[in-house]
Protein backbone atom coordinates (compact mmCIF):
# COMPACT_ATOMS: atom_id res chain seq x y z
CA UNK A 1 0.00 0.00 0.00
CA UNK A 2 1.02 3.65 -0.88
CA UNK A 3 -1.22 6.39 0.32
CA UNK A 4 -0.17 9.63 -1.64
CA UNK A 5 -0.99 13.06 -0.01
CA UNK A 6 -1.06 15.03 -3.18
CA UNK A 7 -0.84 18.80 -3.43
CA UNK A 8 -2.76 18.81 0.05
CA UNK A 9 -4.15 22.96 0.31
CA UNK A 10 -5.91 24.41 3.68
CA UNK A 11 -7.07 27.63 4.58
CA UNK A 12 -7.93 29.09 8.13
CA UNK A 13 -9.21 32.53 7.87
CA UNK A 14 -7.34 33.68 4.97
CA UNK A 15 -4.08 32.33 6.52
CA UNK A 16 -2.69 29.01 3.97
CA UNK A 17 -2.02 26.64 6.23
CA UNK A 18 -0.66 24.20 4.07
CA UNK A 19 0.18 25.21 0.67
CA UNK A 20 0.61 22.16 -1.93
CA UNK A 21 1.62 20.06 0.47
CA UNK A 22 2.50 16.41 -1.15
CA UNK A 23 4.15 13.01 0.40
CA UNK A 24 4.07 9.48 -0.41
CA UNK A 25 3.88 7.19 2.40
CA UNK A 26 5.21 3.73 1.50
CA UNK A 27 4.85 0.40 3.45
CA UNK A 28 7.81 -0.18 5.84
CA UNK A 29 8.96 3.50 5.88
CA UNK A 30 8.65 6.25 8.74
CA UNK A 31 8.19 9.58 7.84
CA UNK A 32 9.01 12.73 10.68
CA UNK A 33 6.79 16.27 9.95
CA UNK A 34 8.73 18.76 11.09
CA UNK A 35 7.89 22.45 11.51
CA UNK A 36 7.78 25.31 13.90
CA UNK A 37 3.86 25.59 15.59
CA UNK A 38 1.12 26.76 13.49
CA UNK A 39 3.30 25.14 10.41
CA UNK A 40 -0.16 22.78 9.57
CA UNK A 41 1.38 19.44 10.66
CA UNK A 42 -1.62 18.58 13.11
CA UNK A 43 -3.68 19.89 10.00
CA UNK A 44 -1.54 17.52 7.73
CA UNK A 45 -2.38 14.01 10.22
CA UNK A 46 -5.88 15.31 10.08
CA UNK A 47 -6.57 15.23 6.26
CA UNK A 48 -4.28 12.14 6.31
CA UNK A 49 -6.82 10.51 8.65
CA UNK A 50 -9.93 11.82 6.89
CA UNK A 51 -10.89 14.03 9.81
CA UNK A 52 -10.67 17.21 8.14
CA UNK A 53 -11.09 18.12 4.45
CA UNK A 54 -8.24 19.95 2.20
CA UNK A 55 -9.09 23.41 0.13
CA UNK A 56 -7.59 21.59 -2.82
CA UNK A 57 -5.65 18.07 -3.34
CA UNK A 58 -6.15 14.79 -2.03
CA UNK A 59 -5.36 11.58 -0.58
CA UNK A 60 -4.89 8.78 -2.73
CA UNK A 61 -4.65 4.97 -1.60
CA UNK A 62 -2.71 3.18 -3.97
CA UNK A 63 -2.11 -0.61 -5.16
CA UNK A 64 -3.99 -3.61 -3.22
CA UNK A 65 -6.25 -1.53 -0.49
CA UNK A 66 -9.33 -3.20 0.48
CA UNK A 67 -11.05 0.00 2.49
CA UNK A 68 -11.94 3.74 0.83
CA UNK A 69 -10.52 5.11 4.29
CA UNK A 70 -7.03 4.83 6.05
CA UNK A 71 -6.94 2.20 9.24
CA UNK A 72 -4.52 4.33 11.76
CA UNK A 73 -3.54 3.51 15.02
CA UNK A 74 -3.62 7.44 15.90
CA UNK A 75 -1.60 9.16 18.80
CA UNK A 76 -4.02 12.82 18.93
CA UNK A 77 -2.03 15.75 20.31
CA UNK A 78 -5.04 16.32 22.67
CA UNK A 79 -4.94 12.54 23.75
CA UNK A 80 -8.58 11.68 23.42
CA UNK A 81 -8.45 9.11 26.13
CA UNK A 82 -11.59 8.51 28.40
CA UNK A 83 -10.68 10.37 31.68
CA UNK A 84 -12.60 7.77 33.82
CA UNK A 85 -11.14 4.47 32.81
CA UNK A 86 -8.08 2.74 33.80
CA UNK A 87 -5.32 3.22 31.81
CA UNK A 88 -5.58 -0.55 30.74
CA UNK A 89 -9.47 -0.08 29.92
CA UNK A 90 -8.43 2.86 27.71
CA UNK A 91 -6.31 0.11 25.50
CA UNK A 92 -8.52 -3.07 25.53
CA UNK A 93 -11.61 -1.37 24.43
CA UNK A 94 -10.27 -0.11 21.22
CA UNK A 95 -9.56 -3.73 19.98
CA UNK A 96 -12.02 -6.75 21.07
CA UNK A 97 -9.47 -9.15 20.65
CA UNK A 98 -7.37 -7.92 23.54
CA UNK A 99 -8.00 -9.03 26.65
CA UNK A 100 -7.64 -6.96 29.42
CA UNK A 101 -4.34 -9.28 30.95
CA UNK A 102 -2.66 -8.14 27.40
CA UNK A 103 -3.42 -4.56 27.71
CA UNK A 104 -2.00 -4.50 31.05
CA UNK A 105 1.33 -6.40 29.88
CA UNK A 106 1.71 -3.97 26.79
CA UNK A 107 1.34 -0.74 29.45
CA UNK A 108 3.76 -2.24 32.01
CA UNK A 109 6.24 -1.93 29.13
CA UNK A 110 5.58 2.05 29.74
CA UNK A 111 3.98 2.65 32.83
CA UNK A 112 4.84 1.54 36.53
CA UNK A 113 1.86 -1.13 37.14
CA UNK A 114 0.59 0.54 40.33
CA UNK A 115 -0.81 3.31 38.23
CA UNK A 116 -2.51 1.01 35.21
CA UNK A 117 -5.74 0.88 37.01
CA UNK A 118 -6.17 4.31 38.21
CA UNK A 119 -8.72 6.64 35.71
CA UNK A 120 -6.52 8.42 33.33
CA UNK A 121 -7.48 11.30 34.75
CA UNK A 122 -5.43 11.08 37.83
CA UNK A 123 -1.90 10.12 35.45
CA UNK A 124 0.62 12.72 34.80
CA UNK A 125 0.72 14.61 31.05
CA UNK A 126 3.84 12.19 30.41
CA UNK A 127 1.75 8.79 31.14
CA UNK A 128 -1.51 9.55 29.25
CA UNK A 129 0.94 10.39 26.71
CA UNK A 130 2.39 6.49 27.23
CA UNK A 131 -1.08 5.26 27.23
CA UNK A 132 -1.96 7.20 24.31
CA UNK A 133 0.93 5.14 22.46
CA UNK A 134 -0.01 2.03 23.80
CA UNK A 135 -3.12 2.54 22.34
CA UNK A 136 -2.48 3.80 19.36
CA UNK A 137 -0.21 0.37 18.64
CA UNK A 138 -3.10 -2.11 19.86
CA UNK A 139 -5.61 -0.78 17.48
CA UNK A 140 -5.58 -2.90 13.78
CA UNK A 141 -4.31 -0.60 11.36
CA UNK A 142 -2.45 -0.19 8.26
CA UNK A 143 -0.16 2.66 9.43
CA UNK A 144 0.78 4.82 12.57
CA UNK A 145 0.31 8.16 13.17
CA UNK A 146 1.29 9.83 15.81
CA UNK A 147 0.97 13.87 16.55
CA UNK A 148 4.03 14.70 19.20
CA UNK A 149 3.45 11.50 21.35
CA UNK A 150 6.88 12.52 23.11
CA UNK A 151 5.47 15.77 24.78
CA UNK A 152 6.15 15.53 28.62
CA UNK A 153 8.40 12.74 28.48
CA UNK A 154 11.58 12.32 29.91
CA UNK A 155 14.97 11.33 27.56
CA UNK A 156 14.71 8.28 29.11
CA UNK A 157 11.32 7.21 28.54
CA UNK A 158 11.16 8.97 25.30
CA UNK A 159 14.14 6.37 24.02
CA UNK A 160 11.50 3.55 25.84
CA UNK A 161 8.67 4.91 23.85
CA UNK A 162 10.76 5.05 20.72
CA UNK A 163 11.73 1.49 20.82
CA UNK A 164 8.35 0.41 21.90
CA UNK A 165 6.68 1.92 19.02
CA UNK A 166 9.38 0.06 16.60
CA UNK A 167 8.85 -2.93 17.98
CA UNK A 168 5.28 -2.49 17.68
CA UNK A 169 5.08 -1.09 14.18
CA UNK A 170 6.15 -4.47 12.49
CA UNK A 171 6.37 -3.19 8.79
CA UNK A 172 3.44 -0.48 8.60
CA UNK A 173 4.53 2.71 7.49
CA UNK A 174 4.45 5.61 10.55
CA UNK A 175 4.53 8.70 10.51
CA UNK A 176 5.34 11.12 13.13
CA UNK A 177 5.18 15.09 14.23
CA UNK A 178 7.29 16.26 16.71
CA UNK A 179 9.76 19.51 17.55
CA UNK A 180 12.77 16.95 19.05
CA UNK A 181 14.33 14.59 15.90
CA UNK A 182 16.50 13.14 18.96
CA UNK A 183 16.33 9.38 18.57
CA UNK A 184 14.24 9.62 15.15
CA UNK A 185 16.93 9.38 12.94
CA UNK A 186 15.45 6.32 11.33
CA UNK A 187 13.01 8.63 10.00
CA UNK A 188 13.04 10.39 6.85
CA UNK A 189 12.53 14.06 7.73
CA UNK A 190 9.47 15.94 6.01
CA UNK A 191 10.07 19.73 6.85
CA UNK A 192 6.64 22.08 6.33
CA UNK A 193 6.82 25.71 6.38
CA UNK A 194 4.31 28.19 6.57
Amino acid sequence: MTIEAENITKIYDDRKVLDNFCLEIKDEAAYLITGPSGSGKTTFLNILLGLVKPDSGRIRLLGDYKYPYILAGTVFQEERLCEDFSAVRNVYMVNRKLSPSFAREELEQLLPADELDKPVRELSGGMRRRVSIVRAAAVPSDLLVMDEPFTGLDPETRQKAIEYILKKRGDKPLVITSHETEGLEFCRKVPIHP
